[in-house]
């Protein structure tokens, strides 16, 4: 079986959306609206998210950032970012549903869901993005969840009707990776429990490319990132990287790595050698 045919047996369905590639990719922090689009394009990323409530639409020379999407071929996620309360994350939500209509773009039926407690930390306030939760499902949202790596926290939000849990690996913008492995295992295993395609997002705190091959090998279903590129002394090249990371990190995850051993395996046949050894 080769590369491009086991990725294409395993599409990435988030609700009732499929997509071939497992990197989502933001649109905020670019230096300019055509270095966004170049990344865009290097990164292979079919759906983008985009800050309904604080995205600059409109740069210094008055041109709107949609200008540079091409929104048929991007399915647009709009997020809550910059929401600390559940009545304001709803609301940015049916906003962002609202523009998406109008623009026919096939996100308009979804939303990330962002509720930060503070803006020190942009740690997600857990009480509030249940309730969001539960208000944007019962208003026809498929809602996918920021929430940090509390892995009982996750399962209420599934339990909640969240179409996508997605645990941060470090603080937003931080570039720290996944810091807490083993409550990423813990997360995948309460969510895919008797449910093993619910799709599992890191989401935040990605730093550079291992940090995405690290997160496949974990199991997780994708990855959502924007600083680490947009943000990278070159954005072009880190861009093709985050791509290559998602597609090797998926590949070892199904691989199924070696057992960790405290001590030596000869990888070489241990029969006819010359002299007794030790």
């Amino acid at each position: 079986m080769t590369a491009a045919a086991s990725s294409a047996e395993a599409p990435l369905v988030v609700g009732t959306h499929t997509f071939q590639s497992r990197l989502i990719v933001g649109t905020g922090k670019y230096a300019t609206f055509e270095l966004m689009q170049e990344c865009l394009e290097v990164s292979g990323a079919e759906v983008i998210t985009v800050a309904v409530r604080r995205e600059r639409l409109v740069d210094a020379a008055g041109r709107n950032i949609l200008d540079f999407i091409d929104l048929s071929r991007y399915t647009i996620l709009p997020n809550t970012a910059g929401c600390f309360t559940a009545e304001d994350a709803v609301r940015v939500a049916r906003l962002g549903r609202e523009i998406l209509l109008g623009l026919e773009n096939p996100g308009a039926d979804w939303v990330k869901l962002e509720v930060l407690a503070d803006k020190k930390t942009l740690l997600p306030d857990p009480v509030a993005t249940l309730e969001a939760t539960r208000d944007l499902v019962a208003d026809g949202f498929q809602v996918l969840c920021y929430t940090s790596d509390d892995p009982i926290m996750a399962r209420r939000l599934k339990e909640a009707g969240a179409t996508s849990v997605m645990p941060a690996g470090s603080p937003i913008g931080s570039g720290q990776g996944v810091l807490n492995p083993n409550n990423i295992r813990i997360c995948l295993e309460y969510l895919k429990d008797n449910d093993p395609d619910y799709p599992v997002i890191i989401d935040a705190g990605v730093g550079t490319a291992s940090d995405v091959a690290f997160a496949m090998e974990l199991g997780c279903d994708a990855v959502l990132l924007n600083t680490a590129i947009a943000s990278a002394q070159d954005p072009r090249r880190m861009a093709h990287a985050m791509k290559l990371a998602c597609q090797a990190g998926r590949e070892a995850s199904k691989a199924g790595r070696i057992p960790r051993k405290l001590y030596a395996t000869a990888s070489s046949p241990e029969t006819g050698v010359i002299g007794t050894g030790r």
